[in-house]
């Protein structure tokens, strides 16, 4: 078995599809063949929500994993999504930059645990919605970075705090995190507000933009309540399609990097 590979999802801007592009993500690589696993670092726990994961299923926990009561192999879940398995969250992890502070190596507590699988493919870890202790742990731990980007105001500044703190984390404890990308998310044709926004990112950013664009699109919303990725709930939906698109991109670009 080899290293999987690990890609924090993360935005500390909340609302920006970041979770369901984790878990739709996830769920196409699984589909696809890939052993897949995503760690819910999220106190919101919408992660494991969003692949079936009732509250009541949830008895150890990403807090466990971090609090070294629980290995990630024990606490990872089957999902009814074949080939994803799942770590999931509950609000007990609203309290980790508090419980972990005072902790050795508290930054690389994910990292160790992750350093013991080796039997999954791709390992994406959903972030909180801020640049506390739990998300610097997801890019310790880390090989590259995926931002969604909601197509609206204030985004690209907001981006910029992230990025600022993934160049710190580069030059501390992981030097070879690395940006996979950002991905547009949320987007309307029709609003010129959302033109604009993906234009500033790719005259900012360049390549690093992923070319698939996920649209604002009602079945994206309706499949967190049914416990499925959006891609099971309405395969035929455009934003199903979308994000079967990006899969593929992203597989690819996986692929340039390693070569």
């Amino acid at each position: 078995m080899t290293k999987p590979m690990v890609i924090a999802v993360a935005n500390q801007k909340g609302g920006v599809g970041k979770t369901t592009t984790a878990v739709n993500l996830g769920a196409e690589l699984a589909a696809r063949g890939s052993s897949t696993l995503i760690i819910d670092l999220d106190p919101q726990g919408n992660a494991s929500t969003g692949v079936g994961c009732s509250i009541k299923g949830r008895e150890a926990t990403s807090y466990d994993v971090l609090a070294g009561s629980q290995s990630l192999q024990r606490v990872r879940i089957d999902t009814s999504v074949k080939n994803l398995r799942l770590v999931p969250s509950t609000p007990d992890l609203s309290s980790g930059d508090i419980d972990f502070s005072d902790r050795p190596k508290r930054i690389e507590l994910l990292k160790a645990a992750i350093n013991e699988v080796d039997d999954e493919q791709f390992i994406l870890i959903d972030c909180p919605p801020a640049l506390g202790l739990l998300t610097v742990n997801a890019l310790v731990a880390a090989d590259s970075v995926l931002v969604p980007l909601q197509a609206e105001f204030y985004a690209l500044e907001g981006l910029s705090q992230l990025l600022m703190t993934v160049r710190e984390v580069r030059q501390g404890a992981n030097p070879a995190l690395r940006l996979d990308g950002v991905v547009m998310t949320m987007y309307d044709g029709r609003n010129n507000l959302s033109q604009q926004v993906e234009a500033d990112a790719r005259a900012t950013l360049g390549e690093l933009v992923y070319k698939t664009i996920i649209p604002r699109n009602v079945r994206i919303s309706e499949a967190p309540s049914h416990g499925l990725p959006v891609t099971m709930y309405d395969p035929g939906s455009t934003g199903s399609r979308a994000y079967r698109a990006f899969a593929t991109e992203f597989l690819n670009r996986q692929k340039e990097m390693r070569q």
